[in-house]
């Protein structure tokens, strides 16, 4: 394994983590760092090294995942007090897979490689259960150097690198487009199932017979269990969505996007309603209230 690259993951989340974990499995020396010093320490009690900072994180390391939350938390850890990219050797990778404006991907991304740095823009997609098995998939463009060094890494944490280009920014486009639609389809999942429970239907008979009809999406396929069960444990949340159409709405520029805005609003108003933090399918008890009925797990 001597031959191998070295990692560092910034943000221990339910993605990060699970990137840290399979990096761990391919034998990759995996350095990672979270706000959260428990975290950390449980990271370490997996076999990799916990830091303090994301500086301490890159410094010897050859590739650098960046998972956190926003573009904002993004330009901290690489640009802030204790930031990344200072200590960072020389052409270290730094693979960036936060979902947030393209406008801003392009130009940290740029920083990034005025610095002396390969820069990757590539967020991901797949959820906290395919991250923990490596299995996510990555919308990715940079400069090929970047993804040959990286290389070993990606296999690591991913089974789709989709290798959009050398400019940076086109990954998180196409990430802004998968949004648009996984915030629409966790809105319409919503609306049919609620309206399904004021008609009378049974919930799990109509999710069942959905899923095997014209009708059927991946978000109403996993999203409605998450109803049908009254579970809103959070895998993702609302807020993440009031983020995420967010920058939909904003990119679009001029551009009508009328069912973003309206899920949009939808996601606004759950989380208002205090169910911010709470799974995003939570955005069917909202229906529900408003439609004065129950669903399951509702009290």
């Amino acid at each position: 394994m001597s031959n191998q690259p070295t990692a560092a993951v910034i943000g221990l989340g339910s993605m990060g983590w699970g990137a840290a974990v399979s990096l761990l499995r391919a034998g990759i020396q995996t350095y990672g760092v979270d706000i959260r010093s428990d975290v950390t320490a449980a990271f370490a009690s997996e076999g990799g090294t916990g830091c303090a900072t994301p500086s301490e994180a890159s410094a010897n390391a050859d590739v650098v995942f960046v998972f956190v939350v926003n573009g904002q938390q993004a330009e901290d850890v690489l640009f802030g007090a204790h930031g990344a990219v200072a200590t960072a050797k020389q052409g270290t990778v730094f693979v960036t897979c936060v979902t947030m404006e393209p406008s801003r991907a392009t130009d940290l991304a740029a920083r990034t490689t005025d610095a002396g740095m390969l820069a990757i823009d590539a967020p991901v997609s797949g959820g906290s259960a395919k991250a923990l098995t490596g299995e996510m998939t990555i919308m990715a463009s940079g400069p090929a150097a970047g993804f040959d060094k990286a290389a070993p890494c990606l296999d690591a944490v991913a089974t789709k690198v989709y290798r959009l280009g050398d400019a940076a920014g086109k990954g998180s486009q196409v990430k802004m487009i998968n949004q648009l639609l996984a915030g629409v389809h966790i809105a319409a999942a919503a609306e049919a199932l609620t309206l399904g429970a004021k008609i009378g239907l049974d919930l799990e008979m109509l999710h069942e017979v959905i899923q095997e009809c014209a009708g059927n999406s991946w978000m109403f396929g996993n999203r409605g269990a998450h109803i049908v069960q009254g579970d809103y444990t959070p895998h993702s949340a609302v807020d993440i969505f009031v983020k995420d159409l967010g920058i939909v709405t904003g990119e679009a520029d001029t551009h009508p996007v009328p069912l973003s805005h309206t899920a949009l609003a939808l996601f606004k108003e759950a989380s208002a309603a205090g169910m911010g933090r709470e799974d995003d399918a939570a955005v069917a008890k909202l229906l529900a209230r408003k439609g004065d009925i129950k669903l399951p797990g509702m009290s």
